[in-house]
């Protein structure tokens, strides 16, 4: 019998994936996961660190050059994935402080003004091109670029919304910074994971039932994340005998990318759809019926390493979906830089609000 609280749980989606995101700043854009294992000790994670912390300030972003991906960060602090989740999340307790429903014109001026004056974090291309159409007026519906980035920022929807209609519709509108097709469904696809896990379906038929109504894309990739966990499963295969297995595993379900700089890269670790989406996917089946499913997954994802930070967000808040906040890693969770400040948000957003919560 699950004795999880839906209030567990929806917290379980917000801070899985904002702890997942906080434990890859350290690593973000590191694309060499033996030289993070290295770096770490020869060991797992076990704490957050900052920017590059341990590997001389700097992490190895393939194609942008040696360099600190986040100034200004320390540990326990978030990347832009993260910072991303946390700016919708204010934004959405205003809301619900002034009884006011979500328009993405009334998040804009937010997100302008935090872009302006206290973005501590990478700024990635989508974000400026962006600012750079409004500040050029052009209209809210034409604006956004086309990169196949994945960006997950919804986090906080599933203590607004109770159908899953209006958490995947909530899901793209975040997404504003991007046009493509295939990041927007990326997005899409694991709002409606998340969400169906969240009432009580098993995590694979979740992943299933909503790729059948997914694009082909989405299917696709679907298909090669849950092969290469069964791949990887096989005690006779020699990706199964690999130290670093799930390295290998991400890198090889995409194509090398060559940008014409001094080497390729893996995109199955990169920030596209096409290896984001399946990467995560692979994580949270390999490591969902663990027992302690949750730390594992966040760990070993930061140790894959190249944009790990965007693969947290998609495997923290499927995996606490399931599991809950009481099954993350206390300490983690106590030492997150903005958890306090979260937790006042938090708790004033309807499914949370203990002063509206009907009892049953």
């Amino acid at each position: 019998m699950d004795t999880i609280t839906k209030q567990d749980k929806i917290k379980g989606i917000f801070y899985s994936a904002i702890v997942g995101d906080a434990l890859c700043l350290g690593s973000h854009y590191e694309y060499d996961a033996k030289k993070i294992y290295k770096a770490y000790g020869d060991k797992n994670i076990e704490k957050f660190m900052g920017p590059g912390e341990m590997m001389g300030g700097q992490t190895h972003g393939i194609g942008w050059g040696e360099r600190n991906y986040h100034p200004g960060k320390k540990a326990g602090g978030t990347t832009d994935y993260g910072d991303y989740n946390i700016l919708v999340l204010e934004h959405l307790a205003k809301l619900a402080k002034q009884n006011e429903v979500f328009t993405l014109e009334s998040l804009i001026p937010h997100w302008m003004d935090r872009f302006e004056n206290s973005w501590g974090s990478w700024i990635c291309t989508m974000t400026k091109e962006t600012y750079s159409q409004l500040k050029q007026n052009v209209p809210l519906s034409q604006v956004g670029g086309f990169s196949n980035a994945m960006a997950i920022r919804h986090l906080s929807a599933y203590a607004c919304f109770e159908d899953e209609e209006s958490i995947a519709h909530f899901s793209r509108e975040v997404m504003f910074t991007h046009r493509n097709a295939e990041a927007l469904d990326g997005g899409e696809f694991f709002a409606r994971v998340a969400f169906k896990v969240l009432n009580g379906v098993d995590i694979k038929d979740a992943i299933e039932q909503t790729a059948v109504k997914s694009s082909q894309f989405i299917q696709d990739k679907v298909k090669i994340a849950i092969a290469k966990v069964e791949e990887e499963a096989d005690e006779n295969s020699s990706l199964h005998k690999e130290k670093f297995s799930d390295d290998l595993a991400l890198t090889s379900m995409a194509r090398l990318w060559d940008v014409g700089r001094s080497e390729p890269i893996c995109v199955g670790k990169a920030s596209p759809t096409e290896g984001t989406l399946p990467g995560s996917i692979y994580i949270i089946l390999k490591y969902s019926n663990d027992k302690d499913a949750l730390n594992k997954a966040l760990i070993a994802n930061a140790m894959i390493g190249g944009d790990n930070a965007s693969r947290a967000i998609a495997i923290g808040m499927v995996l606490g979906a399931k599991h809950g906040v009481s099954a993350l890693n206390q300490d983690w969770l106590q030492s997150l830089e903005q958890y306090t400040y979260c937790e006042e948000l938090l708790n004033t957003l309807p499914l949370l609000n203990k002063t509206i919560i009907k009892k049953d």
